[in-house]
């Protein structure tokens, strides 16, 4: 079978669910409409929040999407990882499809099993399963009626010393309200790679890698925790594109893929770099993305709130290329090659790349002020305990760097990690709050 591109793997998955009577629905902008709990837009079933609460109906009870999220600031916060793993990323898009009271297990599992055996080709033998212990239906399904050998469909329990249904595979929407078991599907890719199957104690290699998430939401939590069975049970699953796109185009790593092939080598020409496997390209391809539809999504860079997890992740992406050497605004020249690889699936995104680059260039130019001051603050501090075990960089400096010249607690931390230091998170804390008293006080006077 020919080796699909990411566009053709994501139209594949829509085009599968059309034809089996899911209406495609665009994904929601990156800030969730009726959510203020939530900073950003991390999962498809987010817009369908108050289809699964019974507060609103859909015409069609069965919806597939592929939905954009962002997962950097609050709860889920990979920021300090992406570039630096194989599959961590500030911005992604889940492929997803939904059944509000319609189908359930039986239908949701072979779906799975056909698109990934027939459509995209995946070999059976190489596809595992997980359950949560005590879902003999779901692992019935899988053996009996998939055909799935016994010893490949894994039961996985409460973690331990965790509450009952803390688990891999028990999803609830919080401590109270739509909860169920899910089934999780992996993908083996083979002796060659170090790792053991979901629930050993290898599990973390990169040999088995999930793929796709099949939530069952059959249970209504109450706050005594008490499970009430759901009037009209749901199914909700989650599938990153991007580690499908790695598994279908036989590379280890999503930034191997052709999308972020493309965006590390137009990142490579335009800070110079000869090495293409520099994981600071991976960095700026990963942070384009986010960035590029942050704005596109009416996020503005800021200091506080979403506009300044925006700021952080930009000024990440212009360190990196200053790190490659590259001291002129080039961030904002990245827009086009991205509009390329995604502008088709997001015509919004061609159509508002000008307004895209300005706002991104506006933000570089800000930031080129200060950079080479603060970094050479940054320099003498680390030279000053140079040879030292344990280097620490102290709060005050921290927080001059945040304050005057503009640099996030975490790039501050990133600089300090690549050197072998630290930073005194409570001395940069105590200045922070020193600081608010001060503003209070001279607004009392004021």
């Amino acid at each position: 079978m020919p080796v699909k591109s990411t566009n053709q793997i994501r139209k594949d998955f829509l085009d599968y669910f059309a034809a089996h009577g899911h209406d495609e629905v665009p994904s929601s902008p990156l800030v969730p409409a009726n959510d203020p709990t939530l900073l950003f837009t991390n999962a498809g079933m987010v817009q369908f929040k108050d289809v699964f609460l019974g507060a609103e109906k859909r015409k069609n009870p069965r919806a597939a999407s592929s939905q954009r999220c962002v997962r950097a600031g609050g709860k889920h916060n990979d920021l300090d990882q992406v570039g630096y793993t194989a599959r961590h990323h500030t911005f992604f898009e889940m492929l997803g499809n939904f059944s509000f009271g319609d189908y359930f297990k039986e239908d949701a599992i072979r779906y799975a099993w056909e698109l990934l055996t027939e459509v995209y080709g995946l070999e059976p033998d190489r596809l595992w399963v997980t359950v949560y212990e005590t879902d003999n239906e779901a692992h019935d399904i899988w053996v009996k009626q998939i055909g799935v050998p016994e010893e490949r469909v894994i039961r996985i329990g409460d973690k331990p010393g965790g509450a009952k249904f803390e688990s891999d595979n028990f999803w609830a929407m919080g401590d109270t309200g739509p909860c169920g078991p899910c089934t999780e599907i992996f993908f083996d890719h083979g002796p060659g790679v170090e790792g053991g199957p979901p629930g050993s104690p290898d599990e973390d290699g990169d040999r088995y890698i999930e793929i796709w998430n099949l939530v069952f939401m059959q249970f209504d939590r109450a706050a005594d925790g008490t499970m009430n069975p759901l009037p009209a049970p749901c199914v909700d699953t989650g599938m990153g594109l991007e580690r499908l796109a790695a598994v279908l185009q036989h590379q280890h790593s999503n930034y191997k893929i052709d999308l972020f092939s493309a965006l590390t080598e137009a990142a490579a020409q335009l800070t110079g770099c000869k090495d293409r496997d520099n994981a600071s390209l991976n960095v700026i391809a990963d942070h384009i993305r986010a960035c590029a539809f942050l704005v596109l999504d009416g996020v503005v860079p800021s200091r506080d709130g979403r506009g300044y997890v925006l700021r952080r992740i930009i000024r990440r992406a212009i360190r990196h290329g200053y790190k490659l050497g590259q001291k002129k605004p080039f961030f904002n020249k990245m827009v086009e090659p991205l509009v390329t690889q995604m502008g088709d699936a997001y015509p919004d995104l061609r159509k508002k790349a000008g307004l895209i680059s300005e706002t991104l260039l506006e933000e570089e130019q800000r930031f080129a002020r200060t950079l080479d001051t603060g970094m050479g603050i940054l320099k003498d501090v680390m030279a000053k305990s140079a040879g030292k075990e344990g280097g620490e960089i102290d709060g005050s400096t921290a927080f001059l760097l945040y304050d005057t010249y503009g640099f996030p607690l975490d790039l501050t931390q990133d600089i300090a990690r690549e050197n072998n230091f630290s930073v005194d998170e409570e001395g940069f804390g105590r200045e922070m709050s020193q600081q608010q008293e001060r503003g209070r006080s001279s607004g009392k006077f004021a």
